[in-house]
């Protein structure tokens, strides 16, 4: 279950946690993309270890940061539906 906090204003925000896991998994995503486009490239494996930590490091730091600078102002993604404020606006009847 996912924490979140309940701040002077009255809305949810996502804890800390939320953002460590959502970076990490967006590093990882980047970095066995970006790996594997290096080494179909024909890249060795020192050179494309690298390039993908760098990139993807870089990724994650951006997207991460621009979603929690969205979501503090309130603009979540009607789309993907990734914050546990929009995932509750919506979601219809549970069926268990």
């Amino acid at each position: 279950m996912m924490r979140r906090t309940l701040d002077f204003k009255g809305d949810f925000r996502v804890g800390t946690a939320f953002w460590i896991r959502r970076f990490l998994s967006v590093f990882a995503g980047a970095f066995v993309v970006i790996a594997a486009v290096q080494l179909l490239k024909g890249r060795d494996v020192g050179y494309a270890t690298l390039q993908a930590l760098v990139w993807a490091a870089a990724a994650a730091t951006i997207f991460t940061t621009s979603r929690i600078y969205q979501s503090r102002r309130g603009q979540h993604c009607a789309i993907c539906k990734d914050t546990p404020e929009m995932q509750d606006v919506g979601a219809g009847p549970k069926l268990d």
